[in-house]
């Protein structure tokens, strides 16, 4: 038995991954979020689709999962992992310094819109207080792990998203610790002091040791160690928070906030977003197998005018909520279409009150079928929201700024990225740096320098900085294949920014050219210019003609080192001069 158990596992496991690596590369080709075809695929693979067909087609076996509750344990693997990420986009710090639209703006939007839900389904006679209460404050919640790939937090509009996010992911928390209460009443007041003291113990642990652990990380330039950390911290701390009755998804949160308060938390980000993408392809895939499409005919006026309602009233409450703040008509429009479906975090409360009674499984499956609907219909709304959003304020798409907007960033930041940073400082002028050494990033944090760890050499982590938002960029890392290979893929992705390169000598610096790199400052010709400089000034040249010499014959290198390199190649595209 357990070798079949093990074999039907593995089946399953292979089907995801293989959905998974169909998807991604398909809908991508297609510029389509592959959130749709994780869903649909899901559908087609699934128990109510090709799956029904298993018994009767054998060779379908192969390709499809008869069972849904096989996979379950993967979905449960892909939600732990989702508020993982979660935790890892909140952090302490965030949340205090966007204290006023979290708890003022998503308190509003929870409230209010759970209100209406609750009011409406009492109504229409369909549930008593309680559950009514329960399924409204579900529905109000929207997609953390959809929505936020969707709009970034480099706009006004993604900020605002964010803001509402973090109030909903908050309160699932509290909401199933109460669901839990419900159905063991007795137990309620243990488990809030098992969970305050786990809690604390985490906190504490994690403060002191996870720090020291992701250094030593660092050190070893390791991204292995780094992903092992990572899942350690989730895996214990689930454990801690469900052994105590929380359940388990509070402890990933938990482990995201916790590692998110650290120095690390970038490069967190940038390892483990392979493996949360496809925890979220996983939970998707199994979000597409609650689509029972015999359901979906046989029930088809029900679930669109549920689906509908629930669109319209959120994006309603939202628009309105954001224009009484006095957010622009496109930003309101935008966020309200993009924030209208429900979420996953809406799946596991459905979940939970059917496991506590207050749902009946009838309630909780109609409701599963109109989330996942709405799942799938994210994608489309955030598109019609932008397209709505360009036509009513050109400007509302455009008017946030990224954190580093306007920022000078240097990657690399020994000796000569100091002295950037110096002169930045000097000439009060914002800069902030990347380097992937813990030890020099830990001293020039003591000594006040904005900089962080992270390896600039993944290409994920430069994403995350924005690059076509910032002033300016400057390589000033002592690799030359590195620093060639970092000023053509920026160039190609930002034609307009100035990109200020370290090169060894006049041949490298040839390569910068032709890479696309604006400026490219070879050490050789600095330090020989610098060494004349000085030899002038000592055998008695008046220090004024020295230096008009000096940027004379540096411009002069300069151009001569930039002819060289379009000659022996075309410049590179969008570079300027």
């Amino acid at each position: 038995m357990a070798g079949e158990l093990g074999g039907q596992g593995l089946h399953d496991a292979l089907v995801i991954l293989g959905a998974a690596g169909v998807v991604i590369p398909a809908f991508a080709r297609f510029r389509i979020s592959p959130v749709i075809g994780f869903i649909l695929v899901g559908a087609a693979v699934g128990p109510a689709g090709l799956g029904s067909l298993a018994d009767e087609h054998r060779w379908l076996a192969a390709i499809t999962i008869a069972d849904r509750e096989s996979i379950e344990p993967f979905a449960e693997i892909g939600i732990l992992m989702l508020l993982f990420g979660i935790g890892l986009e909140l952090s302490f710090r965030r949340l205090w310094a966007m204290r006023g639209r979290v708890f003022g703006l998503g308190g509003l939007q929870m409230l209010l819109t759970g209100l209406l839900f609750s009011a409406a389904l009492m109504m229409v006679g369909a549930l008593e207080p309680l559950p009514a209460a329960v399924l409204g404050l579900a529905l109000a919640m929207s997609s953390t792990a959809l929505v936020m790939p969707l709009a970034g937090t480099a706009t006004t509009t993604g900020q605002t998203a964010l803001a509402i996010l973090l109030l909903q992911d908050l309160s699932l928390v509290p909401l199933l610790l109460l669901l839990d209460a419900k159905s063991s009443p007795d137990a309620l007041i243990g488990v809030l002091v098992g969970g305050v003291a786990v809690i604390a113990v985490l906190l504490l642990v994690g403060r002191f040791l996870l720090s020291r652990l992701f250094a030593q990380a660092a050190r070893t330039k390791s991204p292995e160690l780094f992903l092992a950390i990572s899942l350690l911290t989730v895996m214990l701390a689930s454990l801690a928070t469900g052994s105590v009755g929380l359940g388990a998804v509070a402890g990933a949160l938990i482990a995201g906030l916790l590692i998110a308060e650290t120095d690390y938390h970038a490069e967190v980000e940038v390892i483990t977003a392979p493996l949360r993408g496809l925890a979220l392809g996983i939970f998707l895939i199994t979000v597409g197998m609650r689509l029972d499409l015999a359901e979906l005919i046989a029930g088809w006026p029900q679930l669109l005018a549920a689906t509908v309602a629930v669109l319209v009233v959120k994006a309603l409450v939202i628009v309105a909520l954001l224009r009484w703040r006095r957010s622009r008509t496109g930003t309101a429009v935008e966020t309200g279409l993009l924030m209208a479906s429900p979420s996953e975090l809406t799946l596991i409360v459905l979940a939970s009150a059917l496991a506590a009674g207050v749902l009946g499984p009838g309630t909780a499956a109609f409701w599963t079928l109109v989330t996942a609907i709405g799942l799938t219909l994210t994608p489309l709304l955030a598109a019609a929201g932008r397209r709505m959003a360009r036509r009513i304020d050109p400007q509302a798409l455009a008017s946030g700024a990224s954190d580093t907007s306007g920022v000078t960033l240097i990657f690399g930041f020994g000796r000569v990225g100091r002295i950037v940073a110096d002169m930045m400082i000097e000439h009060n002028r914002p800069y902030f740096a990347v380097d992937g050494d813990i030890d020099c990033v830990a001293a020039a944090r003591e000594q006040g320098y904005k900089v962080i760890f992270g390896d600039v050499a993944r290409g994920d982590v430069m994403d995350r900085f924005h690059l076509s938002e910032a002033a300016a960029l400057v390589l000033t890392m002592d690799d030359p294949v590195l620093t060639v290979r970092l000023s053509r893929d920026i160039r190609a992705s930002c034609p307009d920014l100035s990109i200020v390169a370290r090169a060894r000598d006049g041949a490298h610096a040839a390569q910068l050219y032709r890479a696309g790199a604006t400026d490219a400052v070879p050490e050789t010709m600095e330090g020989s210019l610098q060494m004349s400089e000085a030899v002038l000034v000592d055998i008695g040249v008046a220090m004024g003609p020295v230096i008009a010499s000096i940027h004379e014959k540096r411009s002069q290198l300069r151009a001569q080192i930039r002819e060289a390199g379009e000659l022996t190649e075309e410049p590179a595209l969008g570079r300027r001069r």
